[in-house]
């Protein structure tokens, strides 16, 4: 019966452990119809070609789930279901709400035709997504393979937002861009806007004519935009699916009176946002912390007010190929005890191995050699170290202070002084005594 009890937990470790491998890089795709398959398969070949493993389904399967048993049953999330009206299942905006609040990342690609569910799941993170047919449109800079609406739209890639870690590089031929306008919220520090349009774009329905002020106009008028939640995790919406599309990939591009390029950049930028969406790049993580004293190697107990302490910290950087040391030359270390005593920025020493020497203030606690560092694109990266700070013990103290030093003369010179009138007082005492026996 031991032998039986052994086994089964043996089997069911084992189990979990499969579970766990077959659940990296989980993906659910999300499509309005399967031929979404065949239109934007390049696009699923390079991430399978990365090693992750698409399930695909209709966006309003009845059988839809995100997480079972308290868990997540995917990593990531993409949605190319532009034109869905309610999801199926159990999936909701709350339940893809609570999915990136659980460090999930989501892609999403909208279109002209985006429905409610789409824009209600925009406004959670961050964005607004033009009335329902509505589309970006641009009477300078279309293509010359537009209907007429001038829909299609040539978007520089200078109008990337300068992040190569997010976007690449932005030194590619011009991208195509057929869908709705998007706006950010300018108040939400997490947003980032990826590609805006020209001075001459605005977001309005075509076929209409223009009685009110456009959704978004000019500079204003997104395409592209994400968001990187304070828990790290990554959302992407494009107000376009044509975007991530075979035709957008393989076509070429010529801005109507302009040079004429055989490829467009769509895929070049699709591939490092879904790099950058998925955390296949732009991930630090801290590989060790270190500190102690000035001519020392481990740290103490505790140390003592006004010591020269060194701190070290190494960071590293996710790549294709592994974890790679991470060089910058403004990453900040702060010592707090309830507000920053020092700050200052760390020495890097060698690649990925930053320093910093500084002397403790002269004030005991507890504090903290804190380092918070967030920059575009990259992970949040925190480290807390908590160490004890001490007043002198009795013996630390100086024994003779130069600034005292008249203070000592005039104890010494007073214990002279006294002495002396002791002696004269003694001695004169004594002296009629001796006249009188005489």
């Amino acid at each position: 019966m031991g032998y039986r009890h052994v086994y089964l937990v043996f089997l069911s470790v084992f189990c979990a452990h499969l579970a766990l491998v077959h659940s990296e890089n989980e993906t659910l795709v999300l499509l309005d119809n399967l031929a979404i398959k065949e239109t934007h398969s390049m696009f699923f070949k390079s991430l399978k070609e990365r090693g992750y493993s698409l399930t695909f389904k209709l966006a309003d399967d009845a059988g839809l789930l995100l997480s079972k048993y308290g868990g997540f049953l995917y990593d990531h999330l993409i949605i190319f279901a532009p034109s869905v009206e309610e999801f199926g299942g159990a999936l909701s905006v709350q339940a893809v709400a609570e999915f990136i609040d659980g460090g999930g990342n989501v892609l999403v690609a909208g279109s002209s035709m985006s429905g409610d569910i789409l824009r209600e799941l925009a406004s959670e993170c961050g964005f607004e997504v033009d009335e329902e047919g509505a589309a970006v449109i641009d009477h300078h800079n279309y293509d010359v393979k537009d209907q007429g609406k001038h829909t299609l739209i040539v978007a520089d890639p200078k109008n990337l937002i300068d992040a190569p870690v997010i976007v690449g590089s932005r030194n590619i031929p011009p991208l195509l861009y057929q869908g709705t306008g998007l706006i950010a919220d300018s108040e939400n520090p997490l947003v980032l806007q990826l590609l805006t349009g020209d001075s001459t774009s605005y977001s309005y329905i075509p076929d209409q004519p223009i009685k009110e002020y456009p959704h978004a106009v000019g500079k204003n008028t997104l395409m592209l935009a994400a968001l990187q939640a304070r828990n790290n995790a990554r959302v992407v919406f494009s107000g376009a699916l044509y975007f991530f599309s075979d035709e957008a990939f393989t076509s070429p591009v010529q801005k109507n009176g302009g040079k004429k390029f055989e490829v467009s950049g769509n895929r070049d930028v699709a591939t490092a946002l879904s790099k950058w969406v998925f955390k296949e790049s732009g991930v630090l993580r801290v590989k060790s912390t270190s500190h102690h004293k000035v001519g020392e190697k481990q740290p103490p107990a505790a140390y003592t007010i006004m010591d020269d302490v060194v701190f070290s910290l190494e960071i590293e950087r996710k790549t294709s190929t592994g974890w790679v040391p991470h060089d910058a030359d403004d990453v900040q270390l702060e010592f707090v005890r309830i507000d920053p005593f020092v700050r200052t920025t760390l020495k890097r020493t060698k690649p990925g191995h930053y320093e910093a020497v500084f002397k403790i203030p002269d004030v005991y606690g507890v504090y903290q050699f804190k380092v918070d560092y967030s920059r575009i694109g990259y992970t949040t990266l925190y480290s807390s170290t908590q160490v004890s700070v001490r007043p002198l013990e009795h013996t630390q103290y100086e024994r003779f202070i130069a600034s005292a030093y008249p203070y000592y003369a005039s104890a010494f010179s007073m214990m002279f002084g006294v002495f002396v009138f002791s002696f004269v007082f003694l001695h004169f005492k004594d002296e009629p005594s001796k006249t009188k026996q005489e």
